[in-house]
């Protein structure tokens, strides 16, 4: 069925029709640009609401990024801003494809419509012209058929009168023919108009109209159809999204679930851990025989016998911390203003920066004398005297590092030296000292460096680690591994952990791994992987279940 056979009087219906049809894609096109705005509107508030919470220190120098509370958080806040970013794409899509496409497509459809709609028009302004030719034809075939009878009337009527005379008579027998030939000829003028605009108006419905009718059923079909795959879009644009917005809700339950109590509480021990022993018992002094009193092998007095009460009390007072105020610190180059365990950490990291510099210049010393050498060879290519400067330069360098990796090693070792004496004092001091791991310990030296570097290990990584996120992984472990023990529980890595230096042993993200060795405080614990490799990983990687 179409409209030019079905619709070929409906001319103003068919008018109306194709109208509304384009006011509908130009509304739906401003249905669109609105929803464009609503989701750039939406995005635009979600990347400032992640800005607002985003930590504003560089991860580097915010230690609550250590803990994974905060690492879980900050990453649902990169969930969230990457979800506001698919929400920009849909916009920009829908914005391209519907709005800019759809509206130069309904510009060209309303050309389109005037230009057939004028042709119908002129069609049956034609027509209408034909019709009013033939009505004025006619009309004078009829005015004309009535002068020829009334000259008929007339001349016989004189030709009847005695009294008229014989040229009266003539002239009107004349004025007769005359009229009954102009009325002949209005006839066959009428004739011929009449078909004429008989072979016009077939032409008119039964060829020239239907076909118009024609092209705007086709052009408002092909507009229906586009409107509809424009509705399309709106989905299409979605799903195009839905992969990404699905990797984004997973990574929000990824970091949901990445919330390690026991870790968060074992990075909090490590950054505050101040390595100092806990106090002894105070000594009871009896005011009550000053006098009498008898110095003893335990008493804080002098060996006269003189107690020196206030210096005692407030030594005592100085080293219990916890119960009284904080005097303000001066920062001091060897980093003994702050506890023994993290003056150690602190210097351990100083140390590891120091050595990555001095390599760097090392490096660059060998780069300038292969250079000289070069321009020895090939003295086109430059002045090897040139080269003097800068290599005196890396070699005074080279001398100052060194100097001052002496300076912290010799910190790092009383440093160390103060932990150990201090750890020494805390268990002797106490009945229940911690459960010691069933299998054999590393070697000293091993536990010395693994004790001293793993804050820089687990600092390669990007999940939390000590302090130094920036400094690289302790360079070895001296630890030779004896003879296959059995596991003394389960573990599973919660980061990947790439185990590039000797001793360590690489894992992967979710990996199920045998526990060998539990952590004795230096963050290192051993492993052992199913596929085979058995070496140290960070403690803070893992989730230890023991047996």
């Amino acid at each position: 069925m179409d409209w030019g056979t079905e619709l070929w009087d409906q001319f103003e219906v068919l008018e109306r029709h194709t109208q509304w049809g384009l006011d509908l894609l130009d509304k739906y096109v401003k249905f669109v640009k609105e929803r464009v705005e609503v989701e750039q509107s939406y995005a635009k508030q979600l990347r400032s609401l992640v800005k607002k919470y985003l930590p504003k220190r560089p991860a580097k120098d915010d230690p609550e990024i250590k803990f994974s509370q905060q690492q879980s958080f900050v990453q649902l806040l990169q969930e969230v801003n990457d979800f506001a970013g698919q929400r920009e794409l849909v916009a920009e899509s829908l914005g391209i494809r519907v709005c800019l496409e759809l509206a130069k497509y309904s510009q060209e459809m309303k050309q389109e419509r005037k230009m057939h709609f004028q042709e119908g028009r002129r069609a049956q302004q034609q027509l209408e012209n034909g019709f009013k030719q033939l009505e004025n034809s006619k009309r004078k075939f009829e005015r004309d058929c009535r002068e020829a009878e009334k000259a008929a009337h007339t001349a016989e009527r004189l030709d009847q009168d005695i009294n008229a005379t014989k040229a009266d008579v003539e002239k009107a027998k004349q004025q007769a023919h005359l009229r009954n030939h102009m009325a002949e000829e209005s006839k066959n003028e009428y004739a011929a108009q009449l078909q004429r605009f008989n072979r016009d108006q077939a032409h008119f419905y039964f060829s020239q109209m239907p076909q118009i009718f024609d092209k705007l059923q086709d052009m408002d079909e092909r507009r229906a159809t586009r409107l509809g795959a424009g509705y399309g879009l709106l989905s299409e644009a979605e799903l195009q999204v839905v992969p990404i917005i699905g990797k984004c809700l997973e990574g929000m339950k990824v970091a949901a679930e990445s919330v390690d109590a026991k870790n968060d509480s074992h990075v909090l021990i490590e950054l505050h851990k101040s390595g100092f022993a806990r106090p002894g018992d105070l000594e009871f002094e009896d005011f009550s025989q000053v006098m009498n009193r008898v110095p003893s092998d335990s008493s804080l007095g002098t060996p006269d016998g003189r107690p020196e009460l206030r210096a005692a009390s407030s030594r005592s007072r100085a080293k219990r911390w916890p119960f009284g105020k904080k005097n303000k610190t001066v920062v001091t180059e060897d980093f003994s203003h702050l506890p023994p365990e993290q003056q150690r950490k602190r210097l351990q990291q100083q140390l590891e920066e120091r050595n990555r510099e001095l390599q760097k210049e090392e490096d660059q010393r060998e780069a300038l004398k292969k250079m000289k050498d070069v321009y020895e060879k090939t003295p086109q290519m430059g002045d090897p005297a040139s080269l003097e400067p800068r290599i005196a330069e890396t070699l005074g360098n080279i001398e100052r590092l060194k100097l001052e990796v002496q300076k912290y090693e010799a910190w790092l070792a009383e440093a160390e030296s103060r932990v150990l004496s201090n750890r020494g004092d805390s268990l002797s001091r106490h009945t229940r000292p911690p459960d010691p791991p069933t299998t054999a310990p590393p070697d000293s030296s091993s536990s010395s460096n693994n004790s001293g570097s793993q804050d820089n290990k687990e600092s390669s990584e990007e999940p939390p680690s000590e302090e130094g996120q920036d400094t690289p992984i302790y360079t070895e472990f001296d630890e030779d591994f004896e003879e296959p023990a059995s596991p003394i529980g389960q573990c599973v890595a919660i980061y990947h952990f790439e185990g590039s230096s000797e001793g360590t042993v690489s894992m992967s993200e979710g990996e199920d791994l045998s526990l060998m060795e539990e952590d004795k405080g230096d963050g290192w614990t051993r492993v052992r992987r199913k596929q085979g490799g058995e070496g140290y990983v960070p403690t803070s990687y893992l989730r230890v279940t023991l047996n």
